[in-house]
């Protein structure tokens, strides 16, 4: 039996109190990123490649199925308005298609060809990543989708909580993030799904970061969508130029971006 399926050591969860069911769950949370500090030099691999890929035009994918699916949504949804790169670039795909994000699609995950007939819809190619995120690691869909791309030549990572999967067996990058039994068992979207954000965060971050979209420490291409962002973009200005906010307005509203706003001085 897999560890993301094994029995919780914590039993009897119906007769405990609201505080100590909170204190329990919290004591399982903090063993999640001793457990992602294990395989940092494998996220770094990933991570490497990703950047190499990207450089030259590549995409990055996201494939799984409900929770792991989800994740892999969410990360490639904030990569736009965060470092104000297209849509389209990194890319988020569910089994059973975009109604499975709120709502669970019956034995979509049990179909191995779908996921590769979802990335073709992209056209995915040689010069892109594909990323599987299955916690169980054992998930058709994902398998199915890529063992298709190895085949296409096409590089591939996996995020996965259980050693020695058969997904992890099918990628060029394994990240294999062993959390142990969840405290409900096998409810993957506690530690396994914590475990996965937390990666997704490092992949996605670190690979921006390096490709130039953060300057300092700040979100320098960020999309102006709002007046929150607008805002924190009128400060991130005035920290980098030491200049007051009247004048960190105007460059904003001259220029339209931190970035150009910053640039403009230089």
């Amino acid at each position: 039996m897999s560890t993301t399926e094994s029995s919780s050591r914590h039993q009897h969860l119906e007769k405990m109190s609201a505080k100590e069911l909170l204190s329990r769950i919290n004591q399982e949370d903090q063993t999640v990123p001793r457990a992602v500090e294990l395989v940092l030099p494998k996220i770094e691999e990933l991570v490497k490649t990703i950047v190499e890929k990207m450089k030259v035009g590549g995409r990055l994918f996201y494939i799984g199925a409900g929770t792991s699916g989800r994740l892999g949504i969410l990360d490639a949804s904030e990569i736009p308005p965060t470092y104000g790169v297209p849509h389209g670039k990194v890319i988020g795909l569910i089994a059973g298609g975009d109604t499975a994000i709120r709502r669970a699609v019956e034995n979509a995950e049990d179909d191995d060809q779908q996921a590769w007939k979802d990335l073709a819809a992209f056209s995915i190619s040689k010069n892109d990543v594909l990323i599987g995120i299955a916690a169980s690691g054992r998930t058709p869909y994902v398998i199915g989708g890529v063992k298709e791309a190895r085949k296409q030549q096409i590089v591939t990572g996996c995020i996965t909580c259980n050693e020695r999967s058969e997904l992890a067996a099918n990628v060029d990058y394994p990240i294999e993030v062993v959390v142990g039994p969840e405290f409900v068992t096998g409810s993957t979207r506690m530690k396994a799904g914590t475990a996965q954000k937390l990666v997704l965060n490092m992949i996605s971050t670190s690979v921006m970061i390096q490709l130039g979209h953060v300057v300092g420490n700040k979100m320098v291409d960020m999309q102006l969508s709002n007046h929150k962002l607008v805002q924190r973009g009128v400060k991130m200005i005035m920290d980098e130029l030491q200049i007051d906010k009247q004048q960190a307005e105007k460059l904003l509203l001259e220029f339209g971006s931190v970035r150009k706003s910053i640039d403009s001085t230089l």
